[in-house]
């Protein structure tokens, strides 16, 4: 059991201090969920793609999707659920899947020369989902703003040029795994 301050258990022990996970992320792949937020007409057909505005990690402003790691001993659904509500806020009440089946599976590495995806931090492996939120979305966190796009803006090479790290390629995946990739 770890312990905050003056002994107490600390209430969140999935957590790693800073210089912990810039250590692990030397020696071992991570744990990520992603999710691409829509929204879907009666049907169940992708009318709209949401795309996060945010800060990377050099200072220079991307696009990306809801993204975040698994803590030790959280379930893949809980995950989910709380970086969608970390990034778009608690009212987007997002559909989570019944299975937690991603449609993708990616593979992120410090250098580009083996994937198409990249994060200069570290070696990770993310587990991607396609997920109808149907409330208000406000972005908070790092998250500076949400856009609503048609599944052919969302796919186009414009936006995919803005994404970090080869997301555009997963945006891609995504708009293909739902049949709206135009």
């Amino acid at each position: 059991m770890s312990f905050v301050g003056t002994g107490t258990p600390d209430p969140n022990p999935g957590w790693l201090s800073e210089e912990e996970l810039s250590d692990i992320r030397r020696r071992l792949p991570l744990l990520y969920v992603e999710a691409v937020p829509v929204r879907v007409d009666g049907m169940g057909q992708v009318t709209e793609v949401g795309v996060l505005l945010r800060v990377g990690a050099s200072g220079s402003i991307t696009r990306t999707v809801v993204s975040g790691r698994v803590m030790y001993g959280e379930t893949i659904r809980d995950a989910l659920f709380r970086h969608l509500e970390k990034d778009l806020g608690p009212m987007a009440f997002p559909q989570l899947p019944m299975s937690p089946a991603p449609f993708s599976v990616t593979e992120y590495f410090p250098t580009p020369s083996i994937t198409a995806f990249t994060d200069e931090r570290q070696h990770a492996v993310a587990l991607a989902y396609v997920v109808p939120v149907t409330g208000t979305c406000d972005p908070r966190q790092d998250a500076l703003e949400l856009t609503w796009m048609s599944p052919a803006e969302a796919a186009s090479p414009g936006v995919s040029a803005e994404m970090e790290g080869g997301r555009g390629a997963l945006l891609r995946a995504a708009l293909a795994s739902v049949g709206r990739l135009p």
